[in-house]
């Protein structure tokens, strides 16, 4: 892994700047599905690059991370609509590390609005009663507080979408405010997970999409690839402050859950992904590895080669 200083940093979030500006993925309509097909991100100049922030509070970490980068204004221009994705899928509390940290939303939503975002929307698809889960997560007070609109998903939301860089997945219904947003932000917790190993943000995005997601574990390592050719976030903000390394996703108790107090962010999740993946104290039992970043690698959706990848720490 290489390093970058601050000089080279400021130059780098310059020419990020007009990446978006100039049409990059940050443009509206946010995803034209024939266009978002692996490669796609090569032209950012934050491609390859993740920001690390350490030591401090999950709100403190998640502002360092985005300043990083060079501050959420690289992503977010005047008058921009907004989607945060967290993980929200379970009926459990912060402590439970099954869900986004809330202090990690509320700075993001805080760091959207200040840049200029003209609304804020923070929504998921929990895979338990969603009145609950966004409640007992803490994230439906701490987005509103900040001054999100939080709302919930409906049925008749999820639009059936062709994928064009899908090599299995080749459609799928996914939530039309995705496909409609100026900028997605993507903001997963870092977990255990009995199927795919790991839980970060490639799988975060499963939580936009509709129908029987069941049928996404079978291949799931190119079904999630695929389903990454056509959601690119803008953004992605992985919460490391405290992860769940077993009984993932849903998590058991203290003795599952480790505190490295960072927050890792990137414009690839793949590359965010496998950073997390090699530098996290998880505990993965021999045998097991994480498929699905391999197959991104090979598709080209980031860079998945730890020693490749830059770093960028303050």
């Amino acid at each position: 892994m290489s390093r970058l200083n601050r000089r080279s940093l400021f130059r780098l979030a310059g020419a990020a700047a007009g990446f978006y500006i100039l049409g990059g993925k940050g443009s509206s309509p946010r995803l034209l599905a024939e266009e978002a097909v692996a490669g796609k991100t090569s032209g950012n100049p934050l491609a390859g690059k993740v920001a690390v922030a350490r030591n401090d509070t999950p709100y403190n970490n998640t502002k360092k991370a985005i300043a990083l980068l060079g501050g959420m204004k690289v992503f977010v221009k005047t008058g921009a609509s907004v989607v945060v994705k967290p993980n929200i899928g379970w009926n459990r509390p912060p402590t439970a590390c099954a869900t986004t940290n809330p202090d990690v939303i509320k700075a993001v939503v805080e760091e959207c609005l200040k840049a200029g975002a003209k609304k804020v929307e923070v929504y998921d698809r929990p895979c338990e009663d969603r009145r609950r889960t966004y409640s007992r997560s803490g994230i439906e007070a701490a987005a509103k507080a900040a001054g999100a609109e939080v709302r919930y998903l409906e049925d008749y939301e999820f639009v059936d979408t062709a994928i064009p860089g899908g090599k299995v997945l080749k459609k799928w219904s996914v939530a039309e405010g995705i496909l409609k947003a100026d900028v997605v932000i993507n903001v997963p917790i870092a977990k255990d997970h009995d199927t795919a190993t790991l839980t970060m943000a490639m799988k975060n995005l499963m939580g936009i999409m509709g129908g029987n997601r069941g049928e996404i574990h079978t291949n799931m390592e190119q079904k999630l690839a695929d389903f990454s050719t056509l959601v690119i976030p803008t953004l992605n903000i992985i919460d490391a402050n405290s992860i769940l390394i077993a009984h993932g996703p849903q998590g058991g108790g203290a003795e599952d859950i480790k505190t490295p107090r960072m927050v890792i962010a990137g414009v690839e999740a793949a590359t965010v992904d496998a950073f997390a993946a090699a530098n996290l104290p998880w505990e993965i039992a021999p045998g097991r590895k994480v498929a699905y970043l391999d197959t991104a690698g090979e598709m080209g959706l980031g860079t998945v080669d730890v020693s490749k990848i830059t770093v960028i720490e303050g």
